[in-house]
This record gives C-alpha cells, sequence and structure tokens, in this order.
C-alpha cells in the first residue's frame, strides 16, 4: 500500500474538525492521518506500507519545461531549494508532528530528491513483488492503475470512508479510455490545480476520441503531421498550434518510474518501532485515541 501523504493529510486538515493540543498547537490533520491509515490496515491489512513524500512537491526540471506547472500555488520562489508552497499555516504547523508520529511508529516514509510523492508511487508501483494500492485523492495517479500488474488506486476524492477502487475497467468508464492513456488524456484535456493549460479546444470527449482513433499522444501527432491521415481539420488545427506545449508537457505529466528509491524496510510494522515516544506524543499532541486506534490496526 502507497499512500499518497500530502494528498491525504491535506484531506485530514479540511475534513477533520479543528481541534489543537494543550499547547494550542491545531492536531486535526495529523489525528485524521492516523486514523485514515487506522481505516486503510483494518481494511485491507498490506504487508508493506510506504508513505510516500513530496521531497520537492514543484520540481525545477518540470518548471524549465513548462513554467504554468503549478504556479498557482507557489508563495515565494526559492533559488536554493523547492519552492514554498501555499499550505495554510495551521495544517503547515502540523506537517512536522506528523513525520514525528510516522517514526515513532516505524512507518516508513519515502522520498527522492527533485520529485515529487507521485513519481516514488510510480517508481515503487512499476515492479513491486506483489499486488499494488495506490491511496490518494488525486486523479494524477490513474496513469500507473495496471490489471495485469494488479495496480489499483484507492481513490479518496470523497473521503477515506466512501473511497472507489479504481482498476482500468473504473477509468474506461469514466473517461472513455484505458488506464496507460491517462496521462495523455491529462496533457490533452488540461489540468488547472496543476497549471496545466491542455490543448485549446480539446476536452474530455475529443480527448478521447483522438486517444480512442490514434492511440496515444505520438499517434496523434503523427496524424496531426500527415495530411492524408484521417484526422479531421479542426483537431489537426488545434494540435499543430498546441506544438509547443505537447512537445514538453508528456514529460511534465508522466510519472517517473525508474527513481533509485530504496525498497528495503518496507514492511507494516505490528507493534511500534518507540512504544514510548508513542505515548509521549499522543499525551503532548491529543493524539490518545488515535494513537490507540493505530496500534490496533497494526496488529490485526
Amino acid at each position: 500500500m502507497l499512500l499518497d501523504s500530502a494528498s491525504m493529510y491535506f484531506r485530514a486538515f479540511f475534513g477533520v474538525p479543528e481541534i489543537t493540543d494543550d499547547d494550542g498547537l491545531p492536531v486535526n490533520a495529523v489525528r485524521g492521518f492516523m486514523d485514515f491509515i487506522s481505516r486503510l490496515v483494518e481494511q485491507y491489512d498490506p504487508d508493506e506500507l510506504v508513505c510516500c513524500w513530496d521531497n520537492d512537491w514543484r520540481p525545477q526540471w518540470r518548471v524549465d519545461l513548462l513554467p504554468s506547472y503549478k504556479a498557482h500555488r507557489v508563495v515565494s520562489e526559492v533559488a536554493s531549494g523547492p519552492d514554498v508552497e501555499e499550505v495554510p499555516d495551521p495544517l503547515e504547523v502540523q506537517v512536522p508532528v506528523i513525520l514525528e508520529v510516522l517514526d515513532a511508529f516505524g512507518l516508513c516514509v519515502r522520498g527522492a530528491d527533485g520529485y515529487e510523492a507521485d513519481d516514488v508511487i510510480g517508481t515503487l508501483a512499476t515492479g513491486a513483488r506483489g499486488p499494488v494500492d495506490v491511496v490518494t485523492g488525486d486523479r494524477d495517479l490513474f496513469q500507473v492503475v495496471d490489471d495485469d500488474a494488479e495496480v489499483r488506486v484507492l481513490y479518496i476524492a470523497r473521503g477515506v470512508g466512501n473511497h472507489e477502487r479504481v482498476d482500468n475497467a473504473w477509468v474506461r468508464g469514466k473517461y472513455g479510455i484505458d488506464a496507460a492513456q491517462y496521462a495523455d488524456f491529462a496533457t490533452l484535456r488540461g489540468d488547472a490545480s496543476d497549471g496545466l493549460p491542455g490543448v485549446a479546444g480539446v476536452g474530455e470527449k475529443t480527448a478521447a476520441t483522438l486517444l480512442g482513433r490514434f492511440g496515444d499522444m505520438a499517434g496523434i501527432l503523427a496524424a496531426a503531421g500527415d495530411p492524408d491521415s484521417e484526422l479531421g481539420p479542426g483537431p489537426r488545427g488545434k494540435i499543430k498550434a498546441a506544438a509547443d506545449y505537447l512537445a514538453v508537457a508528456p514529460q511534465v505529466v508522466a510519472v517517473a518510474r525508474d527513481l533509485d528509491v530504496d525498497r528495503t524496510g518496507l514492511e507494516r510494522p505490528v507493534t511500534p518501532r518507540d512504544p514510548e515516544r508513542v505515548a509521549e506524543l499522543a499525551e503532548k499532541h491529543n493524539l490518545e485515541g488515535p494513537a490507540t486506534r493505530l496500534v490496533e490496526a497494526l496488529m490485526r
């Protein structure tokens, strides 16, 4: 089980009522994230569990290719490291506590410098030893769904308790494409939440139609450049007009699959690595209930 950690703690922050510890520090995201993990472990009983982390939420190499990538989320640019993302102050102060809790429990955290959690997920899901469940609220990761490799997405956009199990049939039923085509589909359609403009005049239906007829982005571009192809003049003009965007966007949208990520030590702990530290953090941050539930979930 691969957790898109930021996706989960953002949803915990906005979905769990505000609560503080004795020092007034908000802890609703911490509590919610812990309870999310407990529910997922209880339901799916994974033998390996990885909290995948954004070491860089907006990698410079993606920005170099497409400057609009996540630009609307930038609070300030940093020359020597990752740009500062717009994060509500009451959530930002909870992230270090989340990391402390994960460490005390012995829950594996994996990130890769210069890459997003999506890239870590794509890498760990590729060539995994067995079935993989990817937990996320972001559609970007539909591209890793692979029935043959038994990789699916547990999509939590409507909540962890109401998540959907996304396989290829789900993607095809929703968008009219195969999961392997999703990255090209997103490139064509665009995604305002990630600063992807898409191809002007091409929405979901047209994108799905083009992929159905020509297979992938390479096939679409080849058809646009071939005057004898069956591509109509309207879509042809739109694809040609977006040539500069389409030359770089597929690399931005596609998750990495071949990062040097440590695949050892991914086992789900059955007891906390540091029980005393867990107890200290639980008392300090008003986490007694979530800590007890997580201990019980891990032991099952």
